[in-house]
C-alpha cells in the first residue's frame, strides 16, 4: 500500500513539473518608446507601448491595409500615455492613456486616439470611443525596416516606420 501511495505521489509531482512548460518567445515582441528618453519616469511626457511585427518577406500593405483601421503594431492595440496635456497634429488631448490606432493611406495616415483600452487587435474597435483623429504625413524611405518601429525626435514628434513607409506625427506638450 505504501508503494502505491508513493508511486501516485511521484506521478503527481512529475505531472506538476511538466505543467510548468514555458511557451516560445513572442514573434512580435513588446516594446516601449518614450519622450524624453531619459531613464527617470517622472520626466516623461509621453510613452507608447506596442508590439513589433516583422515583415518576413511580406508587404506592409498586406499587413496594414490602406483604408482599414490598424492596431498600430501586433497583438494588443498599441497604447499611448500622456503624462501632461499635449497637442497631436495641432489638436488638444488631455493627459491619460488611450489606445492608438491608425488608418494607413497613400501620402497620409489617420492617427486615432481611442478611450477603449486593453483591446486585442482592432477587432472590437469602436469609432464612437475616439477621442481624436488627425492626419499624419506618410513618406517613403530608401531604407527598409524589417520590424515595425516607433520613435520620438528631439522635439517630441512621433515617428512610425515599417518597410519603406515613414509616418510623422507632430506633437507638442504643455
Amino acid at each position: 500500500m505504501k508503494r502505491i501511495i508513493f508511486s501516485l505521489a511521484v506521478l503527481l509531482c512529475a505531472s506538476q513539473v511538466s505543467a510548468q512548460d514555458f511557451k516560445d518567445l513572442d514573434k512580435s515582441p513588446a516594446d516601449i518608446a518614450a519622450f524624453p528618453s531619459k531613464y527617470n519616469i517622472s520626466d516623461k511626457l509621453v510613452r507608447i507601448t506596442y508590439s513589433r511585427p516583422q515583415l518576413k518577406g511580406r508587404d506592409v500593405a498586406d499587413l496594414a491595409p490602406a483604408g482599414k483601421v490598424w492596431r498600430t503594431g501586433a497583438n494588443e492595440a498599441a497604447e499611448i500615455t500622456f503624462y501632461k496635456d499635449a497637442k497631436i497634429g495641432g489638436k488638444n488631448v488631455k493627459a491619460g492613456t488611450y489606445s492608438l490606432f491608425t488608418i494607413p493611406g497613400e501620402g497620409e495616415w489617420a492617427v486615432i486616439l481611442n478611450n477603449n483600452l486593453n483591446q486585442w487587435g482592432a477587432y472590437s474597435y469602436e469609432n464612437a470611443a475616439d477621442v481624436l483623429r488627425v492626419k499624419a504625413k506618410a513618406t517613403t524611405s530608401d531604407t527598409s525596416l524589417e520590424a515595425f518601429s516607433v520613435a520620438f525626435d528631439d522635439d517630441g514628434n512621433l515617428f512610425m516606420g515599417w518597410g519603406n513607409v515613414r509616418v510623422e506625427v507632430p506633437m507638442s506638450y504643455q
